[in-house]
């Protein structure tokens, strides 16, 4: 496992080997799902396609961040979209627990909570890891990196092998295949934006900036690289959408158009400028150092959108010169929220529609919230009793 804070460069080696696992990024893989595996080891996984008719859909949950007596609620919401939406994929998006969890067993009961929606459904899912899910490793043990072979033995996990060498947990790519001619019509990327900024770089602290993790350039030259590999193997680049749990400074400075000016008559300018809907609660919250990863996104011109979580009481999204960036609301109801008794007013979800017959097969985005799917939103905490786990989890 690479930390957050680990900051290795991608060799040729390295990124050849990322572009040779193309095939088995959400194509190749066994479809079906376990059935006695033993304990600990990868399930088969499904594939994933549009449907028939050329559709398919992702939901996108962010910040369930709880112990293993998740809130009641959290699980609530989390089924009630599933029922309502019936995604062909879904995404939770970092800080997937909190640090409250003091064993290995309470970290699986933990996740194993917010991961039984999809499962119980066989609805294929993946994670990305967030700033907090490692914030109990001291006591538990329970690193990104055994979390994920954790994940990993369920049957609808689709979450890939971090890559040797390579920054964060869980880099992925999955592709899913076309209704029409079987290769790839869409992808989904998944990115690790870290946890936190080290203490010092040559002798410096971060006082006085945001001490937040973010995508290494590592990272950035993963991206690129499999996305000209993908393009070359397929002939065609494939419009994609991308899921990191850590907004990007682009994500402000489209709320004001702006770099510099951060007045209401610049957010007033950005509503038109960048079609911006959706509340802002609260700063967004990026590492002190730009990533770059917004330039290699303009430069390869695939990826449509890039959401994120990590500021829970935001839910904007809008168009950044043809990219749209959005956050998806905190699902988590052990998590903070707004204050005082309007704490859940914003529990939720992100929906993602794509189309085949669409002429960009991304449609667009909307949200869900628990107050329409007619949830307590009492500010309070209603935490469960963890269920146990499956043979093939323990």
């Amino acid at each position: 496992m690479t930390t957050g804070i680990h900051q290795a460069k991608l060799s040729r080696r390295a990124a050849l080997a990322a572009a040779g696992t193309l095939g088995a990024l959400g194509l190749t893989v066994a479809s079906g799902v376990a059935g006695n595996a033993a304990p600990g080891t990868k399930a088969p996984k499904p594939a994933l396609a549009f449907r028939p008719d050329g559709g398919f859909k992702v939901v996108q949950f962010n910040d369930t961040q709880d112990d293993e007596q998740t809130d009641r609620r959290t699980i609530e919401l989390m089924d009630k979209t599933l029922d309502a939406e019936k995604p062909d994929f879904v995404v939770i998006n970092g800080d997937v627990i909190n640090g409250g969890c003091d064993s290995e067993l309470e970290v699986k009961q933990a996740l194993n909570n917010v991961v039984q929606p999809m499962e119980s459904r066989k609805i294929p899912w993946a994670v990305t890891f967030g700033n907090h899910d490692e914030d109990s490793v001291a006591r538990t043990g329970m690193t990104e990196a055994r979390m994920l072979q954790f994940l990993q033995t369920y049957g609808f996990n689709m979450n890939g092998d971090s890559t040797e060498g390579l920054t964060g947990t869980s880099n992925s790519l999955v592709l899913v295949q076309s209704a029409k001619t079987k290769a790839p019509a869409f992808g989904l990327w998944l990115i690790d934006t870290g946890r936190y900024a080290p203490d010092t770089i040559d002798g410096q602290d971060f006082q006085g900036y945001p001490d937040w993790d973010w995508v290494r350039m590592d990272q950035v030259t993963w991206y690129r690289n499999t996305s000209i590999a993908t393009e070359q193997k397929y002939g065609k680049k494939i419009p994609s959408l991308m899921w990191g749990h850590i907004a990007l400074h682009e994500h402000r400075n489209m709320w004001f158009a702006s770099l510099d000016s951060r007045t209401d008559a610049d957010h007033a300018r950005a509503l038109t400028k960048h079609s911006i809907v959706g509340e802002r609660n609260e700063d967004e919250c990026p590492g002190p150092i730009n990533s770059g990863l917004f330039s290699a996104f303009l430069e390869r011109g695939d990826v449509r959108g890039y959401f994120v979580g990590h500021d829970h009481v935001n839910t904007y999204v809008g168009n950044y010169y043809g990219v749209q960036l959005g956050y998806a609301p905190g699902t988590g109801f052990g998590a903070y929220g707004l204050s005082g008794p309007e704490r859940n007013r914003l529990r939720g979800a992100r929906v993602f529609e794509l189309d085949e017959n669409h002429p960009d097969i991304y449609k667009d985005t909307r949200l869900v919230f628990a107050k329409d799917l007619g949830i307590d939103l009492t500010a309070n905490d209603q935490p469960i009793v963890p269920p146990p786990l499956n043979p093939a989890q323990l």
